[in-house]
């Protein structure tokens, strides 16, 4: 099972606040008895010099002032444990008895005027000023128990900083979880100023990106099977006929056009599928219509009855050039294939929308399908570049109308 990040977060808030509170707690503690000792070292300090003192004046050894110090002229008249505790050369020392007593010693030597010095010891009972220790003993409980409540109030603090930090990402992590093929990717943390926002950002773009690649894979696929079916179906019902009779030239005319809607419907088809790689700019649309026009076969025999061109000089359009000029190919071979052999076609612009007009002959009504095949990919060669098409079949007449975006 898979473990928790405010967990793993809260685990280490709770061991860095614990261990601070351990820190400052010893830190306290040393800085009491430091400053305790420090005291009583300050009080012999003042006692050995107030007792040199005198003895310079009057030559004898004076009573010291405070009750807790006393003052030897022989080691031998120390406390046992004290001689026990402290080498004849210390001239420091500090004993700790277990009969309650805790001792400070300190060793100077007088001068005794004959040029000589004479050695003392002074011994302090320090028991009855020890601070730290009766704190301790009458209100540790009490400490304890403040120090416990502190650290309760810190972990606390730890467990809703862990969960106010970590819950964006938990909530992240659901949504994502959430997600399923085909659906569409909205994180709720999209808009945040900061990395959890960015993660976000490019986790949903990343997402999107990849439904895209795998919808056009899906429609890739599909469209293979579909669109190229029919071509494939009527070129190799005309091959068929060649192993019984030579082929005529309708039947070769048909080979020959199916060749081309297979062409044209590869293009299309591998279009689409780079369409996520295809930008889009502004670029005359008249020389993609001219373009087209001129790959008919036999379009210099073309008169103004067969052929009605109404637009600008120059047709600037935001899309991208490449679909742009599928579309119109495939359009104007589409008229041409299913509006017979005698059709006349019109091209006009007007108002933002392109319309392309194709006349039906009553004759070949077997073939007059107008530009039904192929309006699936036709329109979504349209839909990537943000145009709209519309097919309109009628009884004299197909129209195919596009509306096209202004040239920024």
């Amino acid at each position: 099972m898979p473990r928790s990040i405010r967990r793993s977060l809260f685990t280490a808030l709770a061991g860095f606040t614990v261990l601070i509170c351990l820190c400052y707690t010893g830190l306290a503690v040393v800085i009491a008895y430091v400053t305790e000792d420090m005291l009583v070292e300050r009080l012999l300090e003042r006692e050995a010099a107030a007792i040199e003192a005198q003895a310079a004046r009057h030559g004898g050894l004076p009573r010291p002032a405070s009750d807790l110090v006393s003052v030897h002229t022989s080691r031998a008249t120390l406390p046992a444990v004290v001689r026990a505790a402290a080498a004849p050369g210390d001239l420091r020392a500090e004993v700790f008895t277990r009969t309650g007593q805790h001792y400070h010693l300190m060793v100077r030597d007088l001068p005794d005027g004959a040029g000589g010095a004479r050695r003392i010891y002074l011994l302090a009972d320090v028991a009855p000023v020890l601070v730290v220790s009766k704190v301790v003993q009458d209100v540790g409980g009490v400490l304890i128990f403040l120090a416990a409540a502190l650290i309760a109030l810190a972990l606390l603090l730890a467990w809703l900083l862990a969960r106010r930090l970590v819950q964006p990402l938990q909530i992240l992590a659901h949504e994502a979880q959430a997600l399923r093929p085909g659906g569409t990717a909205g994180f709720s943390a999209r808009g945040r100023p900061d990395e959890i926002g960015i993660l976000a950002e490019r986790l949903e773009t990343s997402f999107s990106a990849l439904q895209a690649a795998l919808r056009r894979e899906h429609d890739f696929t599909r469209d293979v099977g579909h669109e190229l079916r029919t071509p494939l179906t009527v070129m190799n019902n005309t091959l068929a006929l060649a192993s019984t009779r030579p082929l005529g030239r309708e039947e070769l005319g048909q080979l020959q056009a199916g060749v081309d809607e297979l062409r044209a419907t590869i293009d299309v088809l591998f279009a689409l599928a780079r369409a996520e790689h295809v930008g889009l700019e502004t670029f005359d649309l008249r020389a993609c219509i001219e373009a087209a026009l001129l790959r008919i076969p036999g379009a210099d025999a073309w008169d103004d009855e067969r052929l009605t061109l109404t637009l600008p000089e120059r047709l600037q359009v935001l899309g991208n050039q490449h679909l742009a000029q599928l579309l119109v190919t495939n359009c104007v071979g589409n008229a041409l294939f299913h509006g017979g052999p005698q059709t006349r076609l019109a091209i006009d612009y007007d108002d933002g929308r392109l319309l392309i007009v194709n006349t039906l002959d009553a004759a070949h009504a077997g073939r007059v399908q107008g530009f039904a095949h192929g309006q699936n990919l036709l329109g979504r060669v349209a839909h990537g570049m943000g145009w709209e098409i519309a097919f309109q079949p009628g009884a004299e007449c197909y129209r195919v109308e596009i509306v096209l975006p202004p040239a920024r």
